[in-house]
């Protein structure tokens, strides 16, 4: 293992961050505090608790989960893109470094970032919603797989993307919605009947219960089949990237 290239990408990664601050970590804050205004402090002080928890503590697993899955693909997609896009990633892949340690470099700043978000978001929660963590070790647990997996399919989607609209397509148009329907704002027991066997073909709805469960202990889907299906994302992504290494796919010239 080729600890010095592992360190090298992984390094400028995390320094490209701390330049764009503002954008990698301010900005995401601000928008999600003002959920916590809106739907925590204004709209949640009007509503009842859901599931013996309050509204706008319910919420938080939801609302860092918005946020946390969109970086984690923003930051592992924009990485591998730009290096593609300025002829970088060339030099790269003919220097004596194993796509091993490529997509630990690019996946590991990826993931690092937003977990970093993640915890910052919930530090900033703590300003407009009281909060407990009944699992806060599941928690953690939680966040690192659900930010490595994002980050490896990120990693596959700056692969796959030939110009800069098509970064977003994904995040905004796929992960977004799936993320406000998979149960961010609400329990999905609260859906009728129908709807909530519809919902359970949402994957997003498994971090989320999972997540929240570690707040709360409560949760929409079981916690093991839960953490079973972000696990099978999380091997279908590393199938797929070795895949796109052993072919070449959209990597070599």
């Amino acid at each position: 293992m080729n600890i010095y290239a592992i360190r090298s990408i992984y390094v400028f990664e995390m320094a490209r961050t701390w330049r764009t601050i503002l954008q990698s970590v301010i900005s995401p804050i601000i928008s999600t505090s003002l959920y916590f205004v809106v739907f925590g402090a204004a709209i949640g002080s009007r509503m009842g608790s859901i599931e013996g928890v309050s509204y706008g503590a319910f919420i938080i697993p939801g609302l860092i989960m918005l946020s946390l899955l969109g970086e984690s693909i923003s930051n592992a997609s924009f990485g591998i893109y730009m290096p593609k896009f300025t002829g970088t990633l060339y030099e790269v892949l003919s220097a004596p470094v194993s796509y091993i340690e490529i997509v630990i470099g690019y996946v590991g700043a990826a993931a690092t970032k937003s977990i970093i978000l993640g915890i910052l978001i919930l530090a900033t929660a703590r300003i407009f919603v009281p909060y407990e963590i009944a699992h806060p070790f599941w928690m953690l647990g939680f966040l690192i797989l659900t930010a490595v997996t994002f980050s490896l399919f990120g990693f596959i989607i700056g692969v796959w993307a030939e110009g800069f609209e098509k970064l977003q397509i994904v995040p905004l148009m796929i992960i977004t919605p799936l993320t406000f329907l998979g149960g961010s704002f609400y329990s999905i027991n609260m859906l009728p009947p129908f709807w909530q066997k519809v919902t359970l073909f949402n994957p997003v709805v498994y971090l989320i219960s999972c997540f929240r469960w570690s707040f709360y202990g409560v949760a929409d889907v079981n916690v093991v089949i839960s953490t079973g299906m972000t696990l099978l994302f999380l091997v279908i992504c590393l199938v797929l990237i070795w895949w796109i290494f052993k072919t070449g796919y959209k990597l070599k010239p």
